[in-house]
């Protein structure tokens, strides 16, 4: 099923787990990712960036690609455009048929943040997208921006933020960053600030930089009100570790045979993810009626 994340996130809210949004490029890694939710009964999402959009996996090729093999499963899957932040990009994937929309006018001043994120959810919500914002900044995590504190999110100021845009779910900053962390460090996570912006909210809550960031910390994270996790480096690194494995093992692969051993290792590392946060088993049909488990 080809939907926005709207309805999946509310679900997920309201029986407090979390869905995987995983950056997707090509034909194998949106199988991996949508067969391994169907084998998993869970809702997912599909998520590119502008930047790879634009080196890889265009809007025009990618969103018919994804709603055709959407309709073939009985789970909920949506595509979003992660971390848009020109106009211009998040036009484009409307028209090109993508389901939701993350704005990111997290860095400008908070009054811009505002304007242009308004803007782009009246415009995604008039076409029928759901719409992300983000409020504080998840930066880099090579830069050391996971433990800056003047990034993360205040709880009194989302609320002004939400109430002001209209946004479907926000991004928070909690101390996490994107991309690869030092080596051996796992960031501290901020579980207070966390739980005080959901009892002020009360609506889907996003956490970037999911990569690297432990396990321990993932399920605290949606135990305290997480219910979208985005998820890139650590697929990327598992597909091509794979693909690298099957081509020392034998030099002489099929470029196909190449491709499959990355598409498959992917799809095992999505399932193992999506029983860590609790979207497995969320949904399951007969006779082409949507049930949920309790």
């Amino acid at each position: 099923m080809f939907q926005s994340m709207k309805n999946m996130l509310f679900d997920a809210d309201k029986r407090k787990y979390a869905v995987m949004a995983i950056n997707c490029v090509n034909m194998e890694q949106a199988m991996a990712i949508i067969s391994a939710a169907q084998e998993e009964h869970s809702p997912v999402i599909i998520n590119i960036s502008p930047r790879q959009m634009k080196t890889h996996g265009t809007p025009e090729i990618i969103a018919p690609m994804v709603a055709k093999m959407a309709e073939g499963v009985n789970v909920p899957v949506a595509l979003n455009l992660d971390h848009g932040q020109e106009y211009d990009d998040v036009i484009r994937v409307i028209k090109a048929g993508f389901t939701s929309v993350m704005i990111d006018a997290s860095a400008c001043e908070y009054e811009e943040n505002i304007n242009r994120t308004r803007l782009i959810a009246s415009i995604a919500h008039e076409n029928g997208l759901s719409v992300e914002g983000e409020l504080g900044h998840v930066g880099s995590a090579v830069e050391g921006d996971s433990e800056k504190l003047d990034l993360y999110t205040n709880p009194e100021q989302a609320k002004d933020f939400v109430q002001r845009t209209n946004i479907d779910c926000l991004a928070v900053a909690i101390g996490t960053a994107h991309g690869n962390y030092p080596h051996n460090m796992t960031p501290r996570l901020d579980f207070q600030r966390l739980k005080e912006l959901k009892d002020i909210l009360q609506m889907p809550l996003v956490l970037h930089g999911g990569s690297g960031a432990g396990e321990e910390n993932i399920k605290r994270a949606v135990a305290c009100g997480i219910n979208k996790i985005n998820v890139c480096t650590d697929l990327f690194q598992c597909g091509r570790k794979a693909m690298v494995e099957a081509a020392a093992e034998k030099l002489e692969i099929d470029y196909m045979d190449f491709q499959i051993a990355g598409q498959n290792a992917m799809k095992l590392f999505i399932k193992d993810y999506m029983r860590m946060i609790g979207s497995s088993g969320k949904y399951y049909f007969e006779s082409s009626r949507t049930r949920e488990f309790d």
